[in-house]
């Protein structure tokens, strides 16, 4: 379903361009508790007109997705504070993020670091924690992949 709607989104592969339909399958994705799904509709509505009830829709969905695994929905509800001038709740986010491994989230604690909004001790235990994330993901496999330009 979530793949369905993206191709709606956009129009790939053959489809025509339809957001309703998109945000349907979306809608239906995200009640069975796709992760992908939310963090489309929380998109979709960010890029439409910001009312503030649509705030509250797009804490909704990027929470549910955050609160079981989406490292870029948690890093996008860091942006979402930062930008509400919640810092300390922003840097929390990015911190989580980062530790999953996402490097977006790692680059802003970095940021955050040196304009004297993350302390030296949440960046070191970021690091480390990314660190970790980066090794966890390593397999053979991967490598192998990697070598052969995968």
């Amino acid at each position: 379903m979530v793949l369905l709607g993206d191709l709606h989104f956009c129009g790939g592969q053959g489809l025509t361009k339809y957001v309703t339909r998109a945000k349907e399958l979306w809608t239906e994705a995200a009640e069975l508790g796709s992760l992908d799904a939310h963090y489309n509709l929380g998109l979709l509505i960010y890029g439409s007109d910001k009312r503030e009830t649509d705030k509250h829709r797009i804490l909704y969905h990027w929470e549910e997705a955050a609160m079981k695994g989406h490292a870029e929905c948690r890093h996008n509800l860091g942006v979402l504070e930062f930008t509400s001038g919640n810092w300390d709740l922003a840097v929390q986010h990015f911190m989580i993020s980062a530790k999953m491994g996402y490097d977006l989230s790692l680059d802003s604690i970095k940021d955050l670091f040196l304009k004297g909004t993350a302390t030296k001790a949440q960046y070191a235990e970021v690091l480390r924690g990314y660190q970790d994330a980066v090794e966890e993901m390593k397999s053979p496999q991967r490598e192998e992949a990697k070598r052969l330009g995968y």
